[in-house]
């Protein structure tokens, strides 16, 4: 049962999570107006609004003008209440299971975000970067610490190694190949991750994420004949491995080493 409500708390947040990602990257405000569909601007039903449900009973289509409605729609909404219901089960109602919730919601978002735009906006990344610096402290277990000092140290510690890192490598990129190799957006959004990760596992990210990526990138290249691909989906899906095993790993190939 409790899975269940989980659930259904996911979906919805995953539906406004749908609106942040249709309006952060055109820079309008995510209160007003209220959901209207995007072809013919027709207000939307709270009944046509209901997560997942809706999607299946219009099938996939306005009410009003029959236009096609993305199935990111839907995806993310599920896609929400799976992080949610994950997150109940492995924590239960606690500190972690909210933290792990908020941090795992950025990273859908990020990731739909870039795909959809090729664009990561601040207002995901930036508010972030404080609320996981917050959340180090206030829940200091996710840096496998029990002192919320010590938590705020790694979580300040993640931030600056994960920007450092990445910002560092684009200015290299810069030089090398004579044009802007690392957008600002994942920049920021690794420094990001960092407050949630702390150094070590955010190095890990760095390390894994090209890894992760390459096959993809080979496929746009050499298939597809383009030059670049988002590169924010790959750091997202390796931040997340990280966050559920990163200290593992780092420990099997670093400290017993």
């Amino acid at each position: 049962m409790i899975e269940f409500i989980f659930f259904a708390f996911g979906a919805v947040f995953g539906s406004f999570l749908n609106v942040c990602i249709h309006r952060f990257p055109r820079e309008e405000s995510i209160v007003h107006p209220a959901s209207h569909c995007p072809q013919c601007s027709a207000p939307i039903a709270w009944h046509d609004n209901i997560p997942v449900l809706s999607y299946i009973a219009l099938k996939g289509k306005c009410r009003k003008c029959k236009a096609r409605i993305s199935r990111r729609y839907v995806m993310v909404e599920i896609l929400s209440g799976i992080i949610w219901m994950a997150a109940g089960s492995v924590y239960g109602i606690t500190g972690l299971a909210f933290v792990s919730i908020f941090y795992f919601m950025i990273l859908l978002g990020v990731s739909m975000t870039d795909v959809e735009t090729g664009y990561i906006p601040d207002k995901f990344t930036l508010p972030s970067i404080a609320v996981g610096l917050i959340a180090s402290a206030a829940v200091p277990q996710i840096h496998n610490q029990t002192e919320w000092l010590n938590g705020l140290f790694q979580g300040l510690l993640g931030v600056l190694v994960g920007g450092g890192i990445l910002l560092g490598t684009g200015l290299l990129g810069n030089l090398i190949f004579k044009k802007e190799s690392m957008g600002g957006g994942d920049i920021k959004l690794l420094a990001m991750m960092g407050a949630f990760l702390g150094a070590s596992k955010i190095i890990l990210v760095f390390l894994f994420a090209p890894v992760i990526a390459m096959p993809m990138a080979l496929y746009v290249r050499y298939v597809r004949h383009q030059e670049t691909i988002p590169y924010g989906p790959f750091l997202a899906i390796t931040g997340a491995w990280m966050f559920l095993y990163g200290e593992e790993l780092w420990k099997s190939l670093f400290v017993l080493s």
